[in-house]
């Protein structure tokens, strides 16, 4: 505790008298300062114990003394020490009444008391103070750090949280709360989840004070990470500002917790190279050796179905949200997945491949629908926004095992495709399954093929001389049932045929090829389109 008034007054060696404020001497004296000015205000900081003999001062005057006093006070003195037997021999009346209205503490200095052992004793106070907190810092740095090695960060937490009196919560970089303690907190710190994103926004080290939830208490919020991006947050609530000591132990809390994110960067750096032979292997049709490579770390995964996700980034003249705003729309993807992935205990592969990101995840599991979730946010983000974003565009492939992960990825990259095509920013293997190839035919490369395919039978049509592509659409509709053709077309049976022999005539091909019939009946699909 630093020096109070109290301490002062009971100090054995300086015999100070109270002889105003007697309630309000347990403030605390933040320094001893002597001035013999009629105004020392300019000069004053606030909690100061101002020492004088009134050599400049009419001190018997009520009128006088209640405006300097009044100015004392109002410039955050916390007491008047008077030294009598120099220019008074007693603490003039109009002095105490001022005190005593404005509720100013003042101590009696005696003759043989000089002020510099005042002086002295504050600052030997403040000194010793300033110690015990140093040493209770080096204490504390002690316990969290053998509380962080011997039970991660959630020991560590339970340790602070017993330093400040109050509570201290962990957050990922999603805003997630991974660890709260004591336990009763994780309420409280689910409900600044709006406050942690608004500091991830900024550049790390960050932090800001928010008052607590309902009031409850004084919040601090410090932003954890070496990077750009912050990769953690940390919270801390009590019931008052922080000391000295308190401050030591949050600012070794922030180190300790910022060596173990970079750890952690590293270990993910060295998971993302096991997880991307895992994914090689897994392509080239080997998941024997995947399974021997994935070990422990995503043995799990490959035990049941998965899906396979491909990305790529895409600018859009659009707005964005959260990561994809800063230009790195599949970092900011890859942490919504595996945020999500590690709150509900899930293994997920995870590889940056060139402009790509690939991952595998549990089907049904959480990693895939935060991935889903995600770019619904985006989508939605869209509508009536302005500014160059990019934007993540996925593909999602049907479930599958190791050994169809080969096909998987196929059906995820074809899924991508279609989403560029389409201009969606999700698109699943089982849509393009369960819907019709019909609107695949509006690219335009499959226009172009078909006017070209069909355009000599256009041109015939155009003299007058039959309706050719009439009757070819009317006889690959009925599957080359020459008589129900004719009948829809109106015409006789031979009438038709001669007309198909002058379609195989014109175009050079033969109308027995599926392939051809195919084509022709695709074609005539992409131009009725238009």
């Amino acid at each position: 505790m630093p020096p109070t008034l109290s301490s002062l007054v009971h100090h054995s060696a300086l015999k100070l008298t109270v002889r105003a404020g007697e309630d309000r001497l347990d403030v605390p004296v933040r320094w001893a300062h002597v001035s013999e000015l009629a105004d020392p205000v300019p000069y004053m900081e606030g909690g100061e114990l101002l020492l004088i003999t009134a050599l400049k001062l009419d001190a018997a005057d009520p009128e006088v003394m209640r405006r300097y006093v009044k100015r004392l006070v109002g410039a955050g003195v916390v007491g008047l020490g008077f030294a009598v037997g120099v220019n008074y021999e007693d603490i003039p009346e109009a002095l105490v009444a001022a005190a005593e209205a404005e509720g100013l503490p003042l101590l009696e200095v005696p003759r043989r008391t000089p002020f510099l052992a005042i002086s002295k004793a504050v600052s030997a106070a403040i000194a010793a103070d300033q110690y015990r907190a140093v040493t209770a810092g080096f204490a504390a740095q002690r316990e969290l750090t053998r509380q962080a090695l011997a039970e991660g960060p959630e020991g560590l937490l339970s340790a602070l949280a017993g330093q400040v009196d109050g509570w201290a919560a962990l957050y990922d970089a999603s805003g997630a709360v991974v660890a709260t303690a004591p336990e009763w907190a994780g309420r409280r710190a689910a409900r600044l989840t709006a406050d942690v994103e608004r500091l991830r926004e900024r550049a790390a080290p960050a932090s800001s004070v928010v008052g607590g939830p309902d009031g409850e208490d004084r919040v601090e919020l410090h932003s954890l990470g070496t990077g750009r991006r912050p990769r953690a947050a940390l919270a801390v609530g009590t019931a008052a500002a922080l000391g000295t000591a308190e401050r030591y132990a949050v600012h070794s809390a922030i180190a300790l917790l910022t060596l173990t994110t970079e750890r952690s960067r590293s270990l993910y750096a060295a998971e993302q190279r096991i997880g991307a032979a895992v994914l090689r292997m897994l392509l080239a049709g080997e998941p024997d050796h995947a399974r021997a490579v994935a070990g422990d770390l995503y043995g799990a995964l490959l035990d049941a179905p998965f899906r396979v996700i491909v990305a790529e980034a895409e600018s859009t003249v659009r707005g964005a949200v959260d990561g994809a705003a800063d230009g790195d729309p599949l970092g900011a993807l890859a942490e919504a997945v595996e945020s999500a992935a590690a709150r509900a205990g899930e293994a997920v592969l995870v590889v940056p491949e060139g402009e790509r990101l690939v991952v595998l995840a549990a089907d049904g599991g959480a990693a895939v629908g935060a991935c889903g979730e995600y770019t619904a946010v985006l989508e939605a983000a869209r509508a009536g926004e302005q500014g160059e974003a990019a934007e993540p565009v996925v593909g999602v492939s049907a479930p599958a095992g190791p050994i169809a992960a080969g096909v998987a990825y196929k059906q995820a990259e074809q899924a991508l495709s279609v989403a560029r095509r389409r201009g969606r920013l999700w698109v699943e293997h089982e849509q393009l399954a369960a819907g019709s190839v019909v609107p695949l035919l509006a690219d335009d490369a499959v226009k172009a093929f078909a006017d070209g395919l069909l355009r000599p039978l256009y041109e015939h049509d155009a003299t007058g001389r039959g309706d050719l592509v009439a009757s070819l659409r009317a006889w690959l509709s009925r599957h080359g049932q020459w008589d129900a053709a004719a009948a829809d077309l109106g015409v006789h049976r031979h009438t038709l045929r001669y007309r198909m022999r002058r379609v195989e005539e014109i175009l050079g091909r033969s109308l027995d090829d599926p392939d051809v019939r195919m084509e022709l009946w695709l074609a005539l699909k992409a131009t009725a389109s238009e």
